[in-house]
């Protein structure tokens, strides 16, 4: 069906949103019932929180816990649309926004698409590692695992290749899903798996920097470094991954880890959008804006998130590509297009950084706030209540806390569950 037949013609602008993250939810939230036709546009017809993806791969939690259907969020909104399309092209000409649902129209065009894998140009890498942005890689990844663990029993495997698990990248995606490896790994797999000699595996976090979770303190990246060995994970820094054939990692120093799982959190680039001028796209797959969020001679186009390239005084190579700076540009670009069409009287986004933080297992954790920097079970605290809050819907924040109360006083991931199997390319 044609997305134009199915999106009236009004005699409001037509404010069109690509993506349904958290940079678009929080701007049509900002829209609603106010004096604009409002049309989300999301290959998925739902909202997936990204930041528990790591849980759904290791068994924590169920997929419907951190998705959320879109249009269940919008529910009321009027002169609001939804439609689930994946966008093919923009042409800024014509302001038309081409999907493989058809094209449509539009007075102001809001890309908030996020970001995807970077693999720096290594296609068999590409090819063969698992990838943790979305829930089917999450399931796939989860499937892989215990796939791999049911293989190992066979007479003759080789289980060296099954059961390492090797994660590339020490950013807050790596060090969470190495850390959830390893308590699946010491507490819960040697029940189901009393044939297998799990002090014999090995989880290895590979970091091509000197140390873990770059963007934040010497103090976070140390306690993270010593939680992490002192609950078994092999971690290497300063030694990236060059190559992976599918069961074989090779390092940047030569070394080589046997395995065929490599988990990959080692990269993001800006997803890729054609017909985006080339002036304004960055080496990184990001497109260059304004302090206004506006691609500089593109009449009613505007970026924000992820796939935003800002520099401003304090972010001269641009704002991190996280949640917070999504939902902070896409208020600011909401309040702004509220006023008016005048940019006299819009205010230039700056970014407030809350803070950050990362958990590493069980009353493990690190949180920097503003005025303070936390470690271990109040760290660990704050982590949950925080992304308890940030889930969308009061049913997915109910069943997220009582798997985490269950998990914390049982040792127990109930979700091992091989739903749909996997097929690995070897």
């Amino acid at each position: 069906m044609n997305i134009s037949s199915i999106v009236p013609d009004s005699p409001l602008k037509r404010i069109v949103i690509a993506g349904g993250g958290f940079g678009g939810i929080t701007l049509v939230k900002k829209f609603r019932n106010k004096n604009f036709q409002v049309v989300l546009i999301d290959r998925n017809n739902y909202h997936t929180f990204q930041p528990l993806l790591y849980q759904v791969a290791t068994g924590g939690l169920e997929p419907d816990s951190i998705a959320y259907p879109l249009r269940k969020i919008f529910h009321g909104y009027k002169n609001f649309y939804f439609r689930m399309a994946e966008i093919q092209r923009v042409d800024t000409h014509s302001k038309v926004v081409e999907t493989d649902a058809g094209p449509i129209s539009y007075d102001y065009l809001i890309l908030a698409c996020g970001s995807t894998n970077n693999f720096f140009g290594m296609d068999e890498l590409a090819a063969k590692a698992m990838p943790l942005k979305s829930v089917t890689d999450a399931l796939d990844l989860r499937s892989l695992i215990l796939q791999n663990l049911e293989q190992s029993l066979e007479p003759g495997a080789n289980k060296e290749e099954l059961l390492n698990l090797v994660v590339a990248g020490g950013g807050p995606t790596g060090v969470e899903t190495a850390g959830a490896l390893c308590e699946l790994r010491n507490h819960v797999l040697p029940n189901d798996y009393p044939e297998i000699n799990f002090q014999q595996t090995r989880i290895i976090l590979v970091e091509a920097g000197k140390g873990l979770l770059a963007g934040m303190s010497d103090f976070s990246s140390g306690k993270a470094l010593h939680a992490l060995q002192t609950m078994g994970v092999e971690v290497m820094l300063n030694n990236p991954v060059k190559q992976f054939d599918g069961k074989q990692v090779t390092l940047a120093d030569g070394k080589s880890i046997t395995t065929r799982t490599l988990i990959w959190s080692a990269g993001v680039k800006g997803a890729s959008i054609p017909g985006i001028p080339e002036s304004a796209m960055m080496k990184n797959g990001r497109i260059k804006v304004d302090r206004f969020n506006r691609v500089e001679g593109e009449a009613g186009l505007f970026v924000i998130g992820d796939l935003a390239f800002m520099a401003e005084e304090n972010y001269p190579n641009g704002h991190p590509m996280v949640a917070p700076v999504a939902m902070q540009q896409a208020e600011n670009l909401g309040t702004n297009l509220l006023r008016n069409d005048d940019p006299t009287n819009w205010k230039l986004f700056k970014y407030v950084n809350k803070g950050a933080m990362a958990t590493i297992g069980r009353n493990k954790a690190v949180a920097e706030l503003p005025f303070l920097k936390l470690s271990g079970f109040l760290a660990w605290l704050l982590w949950m209540f925080i992304h308890l809050m940030t889930l969308v819907g009061f049913r997915n924040r109910l069943v997220v806390f009582v798997n985490w109360m269950v998990n914390y006083f049982s040792y127990d991931r109930a979700v091992r569950l091989i739903i749909r199997p996997f097929n690995k390319k070897m």
